[in-house]
């Protein structure tokens, strides 16, 4: 059986590895791209995750809007 520390432990690295997944998915956000996959990526696969996020080009350049009435 688990001592009180141990699952206070667990609990504890739970909570900073859900914290750091917000990392790169915060990242992919600011690019354009979806939050909640590179959410879920990085709680799988950190490293990869990051790395990704930093190097896929941004999509907020892509779309441009057009003004005036009518369009």
């Amino acid at each position: 059986m688990m001592s009180d520390w141990g699952w206070a432990g667990i609990a504890v690295a739970l909570v900073i590895w859900i914290a750091i997944a917000f990392w790169p998915a915060r990242v992919a956000r600011r690019k354009g791209h979806s939050w909640l996959l590179y959410f879920i990526f990085s709680l799988f696969f950190f490293p990869a995750a990051l790395i990704v996020a930093y190097m896929v080009k941004d999509r907020r350049g892509l779309y441009v809007r057009r003004g005036g009435r009518g369009q």
